[in-house]
């Protein structure tokens, strides 16, 4: 019943040419002919190749690949392959509720279902917002065909009355102009819509651009696909050089796990920080990790990256946007700049069958304005600090956000230390309707709390932890406090929060047992964040802690939250990180007639 014992030179043949089971391969081939494929393209010996299409009219971030598709088939033609395009589950940042965080973890499934159970020889992953990413990556990580990452690209760069306007950061700015009364509902819908210019998905250094830069350094996108803007000639020649190259990889048998190694993804981490990448990365990059059988945690990009400098000038961290970052030499750039100083594995394999110190090689110059050197940075230690306490296992808190203002005012008296009492709200409906409260109390030593908002409680972890202070306080000057939750927040945002706090309150972690006027102590010398309480009031309040009762408003949920572990191991579900090169170690699927 194992359909691997046969030996065929391509996996496709299993299906379309085995000529002692005619039965089962006239069932198979007869209908895809027809749309109008010949039987002698399917028998023809040639790779067929899947273009996993997570475009559509409802991801606006990655639609842009419908057109490219025809680019990448055009590639794989030319090399000698045979393309068959399908659709996986959409993830739109923007547009899904409760949050898209929750089916990145279904898409994931859903690839797998297809890379697995169809004729197929290898896979472009076409990715681009957010969430695309890892689950693509997920996904071909856990089947082990050959695979090759092509990314959508950023939007052109946004402008509002005389200056740059990144997508998401504008947001959050819109936010606090709206909050003090210098904007109306429609002011602050035209600041918004300023960074929408055109195809592609976040123009800033948000989890998209992050994240298809990781993958990139991961060793999984051709060299210098990353950066490359949206609406640009150069995306639609990476998509054909993608199709070429994916055929050139299943000739050569070159899989993720030839790629995806521990070394790979140390050089990830340490590219992370150089670009002061989002704060949605560590959980993602864990969750690849996990899937592709490689040991690493989320206390690895405190030891590998931490010490990092920030080299990239790009929002939220910089001033840029994605096209300069693209001019000023990319992904590639920044790695070169990594590797001359000693920082990355430059002998791992990436998808051009050539080790990075190769790639590197034909690496562009970079512009120093929009690029640092080594020496030179924006900031000497960029990197994400991780942290634990008596209230939680882990979280990240991304440095390279904390501007001189905020370091002024929180961590300046004693240096790295803040002291204040939390307040502590139920979610983000309470937080906006609770806010304004003059009774609430919230000053200028105060820790604003948000539970319940991980991947059980929200259900899968929401971008709510940014949260800003009470309009009265934007007006006096004051346009940022603490904030710490169990949530994620937009990697666009350049607040510096306490996030991915694991285990979350909706489980029974520390954020449940906290009360709203309780003491509290943040140290990033000792990553240390520490409720000021006894350990006998801690044991009472875990005693009388009951879990909340939680709605599941679709099948999915249910099944997510019965499954899915915490953000600090990658908010993955937890029975799928069982099955690891599942092609090799549990074979081909039964025929299905």
């Amino acid at each position: 019943m194992d359909q691997t014992k046969k030996h065929f030179r391509l996996r496709s043949q299993r299906w379309f040419d085995d000529p002692e089971d005619p039965g089962m391969t006239a069932l198979y081939i007869e209908r895809f002919l027809n749309f109008g494929m010949t039987r002698g393209e399917l028998q023809s010996g040639k790779p067929i190749i899947g273009i996993a299409q997570t475009g559509s009219d409802i991801a606006p971030c990655n639609r842009h690949h419908l057109a490219l598709a025809e680019r990448v088939k055009a590639g794989i033609r030319d090399a000698g392959g045979i393309p068959l395009e399908f659709p996986i589950h959409p993830i739109q940042e923007t547009g899904k509720r409760p949050t898209a965080a929750l089916d990145r973890n279904l898409a994931y499934l859903s690839l797998v279902e297809i890379l697995h159970g169809y004729p197929l020889d290898g896979v472009v992953l076409t990715t681009g917002c957010d969430k695309t990413t890892p689950a693509c990556l997920m996904g071909a990580a856990t089947v082990n065909i050959p695979a090759l990452v092509l990314s959508g690209g950023p939007m052109l760069d946004g402008h509002w009355k005389g200056r740059l306007s990144g997508s998401g950061t504008i947001v959050w700015e819109a936010r606090k102009q709206l909050a003090a009364g210098e904007i109306n509902y429609d002011g602050f819908m035209q600041m918004v819509a300023s960074s929408a210019t055109s195809v592609g998905h976040c123009n800033t250094m948000g989890t998209a651009l992050s994240m298809n830069s990781l993958a990139e350094a991961l060793g999984m996108s051709l060299p210098g696909c990353a950066a490359i803007p949206a609406a640009y000639r150069e995306r639609g020649q990476m998509a054909h050089a993608t199709g070429m190259r994916i055929v050139d990889m299943v000739k050569e048998n070159l899989r993720p796990s030839d790629i995806m190694t521990r070394e790979a993804f140390e050089n990830t981490i340490v590219l992370a920080s150089a670009i002061g990448a989002s704060s949605n990365c560590p959980p993602h990059l864990v969750a690849i990790a996990r899937h592709m059988g490689v040991e690493l945690t989320t206390e690895d990009w405190q030891t590998i990256g931490a010490d990092i400098p920030l080299l990239v000038d790009c929002q939220p961290a910089g001033r840029f946007l994605g096209e300069m970052f693209y001019r000023g030499g990319g992904v590639q750039a920044v790695m070169k700049e990594l590797a001359e100083a000693g920082k990355l594995h430059t002998t791992v394999r990436t998808v051009t069958g050539k080790t990075l110190a190769e790639d590197l090689a034909l690496a562009p110059l970079p512009d120093r304005e929009v690029i640092r050197p080594y020496e030179k940075p924006l900031l000497e230690q960029a990197g994400f600090v991780v942290l634990s306490g008596n209230l939680f296992d882990s979280a990240v808190m991304k440095v390279s956000v904390i501007d001189a203002d905020f370091r002024k005012r929180f961590l300046s008296d004693p240096e790295d230390i803040f002291e204040g009492k939390v307040i502590v709200f139920e979610g983000p409906e309470d937080y906006h309707d609770r806010i304004e409260d003059p009774d609430l109390g919230v000053d200028d030593h105060t820790v604003l709390v948000i539970r319940n908002c991980g991947p059980v409680g929200y259900p899968g972890s929401a971008e709510v932890v940014n949260m800003q202070p009470p309009g009265a306080m934007i007006k006096a000057g004051l346009h940022s406090l603490p904030t710490m939750g169990d949530g994620r927040q937009s990697g666009t945002s350049a607040s510096p929060s306490i996030l991915n706090v694991s285990p979350e309150a909706a489980v029974g972690g520390g954020l449940a047992l906290m009360n709203s006027g309780d003491r509290i102590r943040i140290n990033l010398k000792t990553r240390k964040v520490d409720l000021l309480i006894s350990e006998e009031e801690m044991a009472a309040r875990r005693a009388a802690w009951t879990p909340p009762k939680l709605l599941n408003k679709t099948p999915w949920e249910e099944i997510y939250r019965s499954m899915v572990g915490q953000l600090g191991t990658g908010g993955c579900l937890e029975p799928a990180t069982l099955y690891l090169n599942i092609l090799e170690t549990r074979g081909e699927s039964r025929h299905n007639h």
